[in-house]
């Protein structure tokens, strides 16, 4: 039998130096053709979220009709302008992350919140799947005080539904995105990445708690 110990979060002192320099970040999403970097819509509204490899994440809010654009990248941590290499030895604090820019008028935040809920695992702290360490740690980071209430509810509302199948705690790590930013972007061959490569690796799904099973709008992944 084999004993994991729980990785370790760095501190602003212990983690790995950074660069001053961003990545370049494509022009254009490759799915949406919309841009990928500020300055977005006026009225658009941005949430953060942390649900294991950015890969899978990422198309599964890409399909959401009135998201704008997506992004994978790298937030609540220390070192900045990480690269992929340097996250992934769980030495930066940061989670892999995607950015959803959305139109409120065309999309409720409930519904981002509950594709974001059922297709991955928050009971399983710092790790999803087989991928394990606080880089892959499950997190929600609202930008305004009505997405921090609404992540709050959805959260109780969730853990509700868990507990009553059977299901243990919630462990993702909730926080104002003011105190968990910056989001620096991810190289350019992660942005997209399932769409460059339809046959890539991905842990995402349905994870067999709904949120709502009154709601007809669940987001799935296609089959494959």
């Amino acid at each position: 039998m084999r004993f994991f110990s729980k990785p370790a979060m760095p501190t602003p002192e212990t983690a790995l130096p950074g660069r001053d320099t961003p990545v370049a970040v494509p022009a254009q999403h490759a799915v949406l053709g919309t841009r990928m970097t500020p300055p977005f819509p006026a009225g658009s509204e941005q949430l953060y979220v942390g649900m294991g490899c950015f890969w899978g994440a990422e198309r599964i809010f890409w399909q959401v009709p009135g998201v704008i654009t997506t992004a994978a990248g790298y937030t609540g941590g220390y070192t900045p302008n990480p690269s992929y290499e340097q996250t992934c030895t769980g030495r930066t604090g940061h989670t892999e992350a995607v950015l959803v820019v959305y139109d409120p008028a065309r999309v409720d935040v409930e519904v981002l919140l509950k594709a974001f809920w059922e297709n991955h695992d928050p009971t399983q702290e710092d790790g999803q799947g087989n991928d394990h360490g606080t880089q892959y740690r499950t997190a929600v980071y609202p930008t305004t005080a009505a997405q921090a209430a609404a992540v709050t509810a959805s959260q109780q509302r969730y853990q509700a539904a868990l507990t009553a199948a059977g299901f243990g705690r919630i462990t993702t790590e909730v926080r104002p995105f003011s105190e968990a930013g910056p989001f620096y972007y991810a190289e350019a061959h992660h942005q997209q990445y399932l769409h460059k490569n339809p046959g890539g690796y991905c842990n995402h799904g349905f994870c067999q708690v709904a949120y709502d099973r009154q709601d007809p709008t669940r987001v799935e992944l296609p089959a494959g």
